[in-house]
């Protein structure tokens, strides 16, 4: 495959805390995997890094090593489960949580240093819309946002296309909702969001499917273990396993937008190439 090749860059995000958005960023990463896809998935909830721990793993050292200087995107590297390579963030250290712009800036540009083929870049987002979010979710080309049946998830997912939408011109964003009790109760959840949206906003919303709620999901998530290998047939491994086949029919990015960009280089390379 062609070192020019962009790369697919998903934000996962969702506006507030316990919607499942790592759950759903780590499983998504293996499952993707399954499909023959290189897969990093980077932990961009960098002052409360929890990738980690969903997975029991003890990385050596972590993105605040990159930011001080200490080793590179490179050597931060883990190999996780299904061959998925890992960019571990940090957990307690406040200074993470407070970067600059032009620390983000530093740490996206990073990626086109690393040395290895990759198709698809995961981020799995912090909640909230601080400039650490912003930042990540910008320079992504494509948005997964993900709601599950709260009042609260609803209203912080809309805020969250609000802001991304008004200030800076976001227009398309996927949605999955997860935790759901039936089919219909997904698309019910999307469409109350989508129809607010659609009201206030310019934006374009995507309904991608649907991950049901599981008891099994606990216990993995207890057991440190990504739901794909710990249950492998359950409902909802079946459901995020039919979630990796949808994402991976998404159009690959074509040319920059101008914005900052993960992997900029190669959308640059693969742009000139057309010519």
């Amino acid at each position: 495959m062609s070192q020019s090749r962009p790369v697919q860059v998903i934000a996962v995000s969702g506006g507030k805390g316990g919607v499942g958005k790592s759950n759903i960023s780590v499983n998504l990463s293996i499952a993707l995997a399954q499909l023959r896809r290189r897969v990093v998935l980077m932990d961009a909830d960098l002052g409360l890094a929890n990738v980690d721990v969903l997975l029991g793993i003890s990385p050596k050292y972590t993105l605040a090593d990159v930011l001080a200087g200490r080793c590179t995107l490179q050597e931060v590297l883990v190999t996780g489960p299904g061959g998925i390579k890992i960019v571990p963030a940090a957990s307690g250290v406040q200074r993470m949580a407070e970067l600059s712009a032009q620390e983000h800036a530093g740490l996206i540009s990073a990626f086109s240093e690393l040395s290895e083929q990759v198709d698809v870049l995961v981020i799995d987002t912090a909640a909230g819309i601080s400039d650490t979010v912003v930042s990540f979710v910008r320079a992504a080309n494509e948005v997964l946002v993900v709601v599950c049946d709260e009042p609260s998830s609803i209203t912080d997912a809309y805020a969250l296309i609000k802001l991304l939408n008004k200030e800076y011109d976001l227009q398309r964003f996927r949605v999955v909702a997860n935790m759901t009790r039936t089919a219909s109760e997904g698309r019910l959840m999307f469409n109350k969001l989508n129809t607010v949206c659609e009201r206030f906003l310019d934006v374009s919303l995507q309904y991608v499917g649907q991950v049901p709620f599981d008891e099994t999901v606990r216990k993995a998530i207890q057991k440190q273990t990504p739901l794909l290998e710990f249950a492998p047939n359950c409902k909802a491994a079946q459901a995020l396993r039919e979630l990796a086949e949808n994402v991976d029919r998404w159009p690959l990015p074509s040319a920059p937008t101008g914005r900052l960009e993960f992997f900029v280089e190669r959308l640059l390379q693969a742009a000139g190439s057309e010519y």
